[in-house]
């Protein structure tokens, strides 16, 4: 495991080494680097979205320079696990669970 942090919405959100070399390595390189900022995300979000697609699924934002860090995590019975996490320009529609 890399990590397991609680997060804002008080579920233990974790990730395995093995899926955040595929993320970061693979899908979005741009966030290689970022494991810090990517837990200060789950605890401390700017804004936290429930996707429209999957009610299961939420998106834990902050500011990352001029844009954001959006990390898309599956809440499961109270805990959870990083689907994925990338560098975007604006926030994503959505029902707004969270904000600061």
């Amino acid at each position: 495991m890399l990590f397991e942090v609680e997060s804002k919405l008080k579920k233990k959100i974790r990730i395995s080494n093995e899926h955040w070399k595929h993320i970061s390595e693979i899908k979005h390189p741009e966030v290689s680097g970022l494991v810090n900022e990517i837990k200060q995300t789950l605890i401390s979000p700017i804004e936290i979205k429930r996707s429209n697609a999957d009610k299961n699924v939420y998106l834990y934002y902050s500011k990352h320079k001029s844009n954001f860090l959006c990390v898309v995590t599956r809440h499961l019975n109270g805990h959870g696990f990083i689907i994925t996490a990338y560098i975007t320009s604006k926030i994503k529609k959505g029902d707004i669970i969270w904000k600061q």
